[in-house]
């Protein structure tokens, strides 16, 4: 059975060491949070994974050194068959930094179609897996509050995990020849124009009033061809800088890569306790400070915006009761307002304790997909979703984050995220339907929502001096 060895490090760029692994498919940086806003305290990366694993139409490819395996069922319990076939239990160490080896990757919103009866109606992403993660015994983390880095290894003994540190040494002698994202305007695209995606809103305020739902989230995306020699890696270093979110994450999966700074936690667990914290709530961070107040205060009051908080507070509630304990489950924080580098939001936390038969992978199955970026009833949501988005959502309002072999799980919604298919790139940005939503205001929401991104791309060193930006 393997243990796990803990060497430190000298502290340095998370994202120099990064560079010099980031061309390795399965190659994955993300940040965690550590209930503290804007700045994450864990920096993690992840790379060399001893097997893979995948999900494409309901298929699920398992590969590894010794054997390929296409299996079939529920890619959720497949991957628990994974992680508990390799018996690797490491004991959870509070003092340690939370992710310590384990599973890590992506679980993309189409998931559900596995585990509701959805329709078929929006277009699908075939060249793209519903979900992608690697197990990895191998793990840089770095604490940004002690000022800390360490290399954690699984190994059989103390000499097998040194001879991984002295690969990584190895690698991180020889760094890549630094890159100049010189390069011509990127021109976004959106997929809807302004009065569709209004006419779709007004369809979902038609079904709230008909009675077929409370809520619902909609989502418009955009898309680009990239010019030659643009660079994801270079580009997500200038995202990080002006847009931080606490969950930020690159991941590089060979053929498809992501790009994300999300602000929202998903699913925590710590020792057994969970934590999710849903964001509903927007408005745009403005220059002038008194005005930035204005924005605050005017979020605060706002009953609707309130409203639709708490709607998904008691979805979350729902979906957590299914897999903790009696009478655990409880909001200590409801509608508190929190800024972020673009935009405020409302943010809730909902916590409860996790049952002694059940994995952090139950609870990751009975809440998924995120009730913040579904609806409720979400089941019904999802389909209106299915109806009224043209494309389907790929990882884009699924989770990124890791699962440990020591029983700790971090996931984010997976929004504010880029999704680079070769020279394709596209990105979507929503936001929450209700009963007295204004189209028109709705529409403006996306965009609030959108500018970090594009702004980073104006930002990025090009051979013009902004991009081009086509929102209608």
């Amino acid at each position: 059975m393997a243990s796990s060895f803990l060497f430190k490090l000298d502290f340095h760029d998370p994202l120099e060491t990064f560079a010099c692994l980031q061309h390795e498919p399965y190659s994955l940086f993300f940040d965690s949070a550590d209930a503290r806003h804007p700045a994450s305290r864990y920096s993690f990366i992840a790379y060399h994974p001893f097997e893979t694993i995948e999900s494409w139409n309901g298929a699920v490819l398992v590969t590894n050194k010794e054997e390929q395996l296409s299996l079939q069922g529920n890619p959720f319990r497949i991957l628990q068959e994974r992680i508990t076939k390799w018996d690797i239990n490491i004991p959870y160490r509070e003092n340690f930094p939370p992710f310590q080896g384990g599973a890590a990757g992506f679980f993309g919103y189409d998931l559900a179609r596995g585990l509701e009866k959805l329709p078929s109606k929006a277009l699908p992403n075939p060249d793209i897996p519903e979900m992608a993660v690697g197990l990895y015994d191998k793990v840089i983390a770095y604490d940004h509050k002690e000022g800390k880095a360490f290399f954690i290894a699984l190994g059989i003994d103390e000499k097998d995990a040194r001879i991984k540190l002295n690969h990584l040494k190895n690698i991180r002698l020889k760094p890549p020849e630094k890159r100049d994202n010189t390069h011509k305007a990127v021109s976004w695209q959106p997929a809807t124009k302004q009065k569709a995606h209004e006419n779709a809103v007004q369809k979902v305020i038609d079904y709230i009033h008909s009675g077929d739902i409370f809520q619902a989230n909609l989502s418009q995306r955009f898309e680009a061809k990239l010019p030659d020699g643009f660079s994801p890696f270079e580009h997500y270093k200038t995202l990080r800088r002006i847009n931080p979110a606490p969950f930020a994450s690159y991941m590089n999966f060979g053929s498809l890569t992501l790009s994300s700074c999300s602000p929202e936690r998903f699913l925590q667990v710590r020792d057994k306790q969970v934590e999710t914290k849903p964001i509903k709530g927007t408005r745009p961070r403005l220059p002038d400070p008194a005005q930035d107040q204005i924005m605050q205060k005017e979020l605060l009051a706002s009953e609707k915006d309130r409203a639709e908080n708490i709607m998904i507070v008691d979805l979350l509630r729902n979906d957590l009761s299914k897999v903790c304990t009696d009478e655990s489950v409880n909001t200590p924080v409801l509608c508190k307002l929190e800024s972020f580098a673009k935009v405020h939001h409302l943010v809730s936390t909902v916590t409860g304790t996790l049952q002694n038969d059940k994995a952090p992978l139950d609870l990751l199955e009975s809440c998924f997909p995120g009730g913040s970026i579904t609806g409720a009833p979400k089941v019904r949501a999802m389909e209106i979703i299915e109806e009224l988005e043209p494309v389907r959502r790929g990882p884009y309002c699924g989770t990124m984050g890791y699962l440990g072999f020591d029983g700790t799980m971090d996931t984010n919604i997976a929004i504010r995220t880029l999704i680079y298919e070769g020279s394709k790139a596209n990105f979507s940005v929503g936001g929450g339907i209700v009963s007295d939503s204004n189209p028109e205001a709705e529409y403006k929401e996306t965009l609030d929502k959108a500018e970090g991104i594009l702004r980073s791309f104006d930002l990025v060193t090009t051979k013009e001096k902004t991009s081009k930006r086509s929102l209608s």
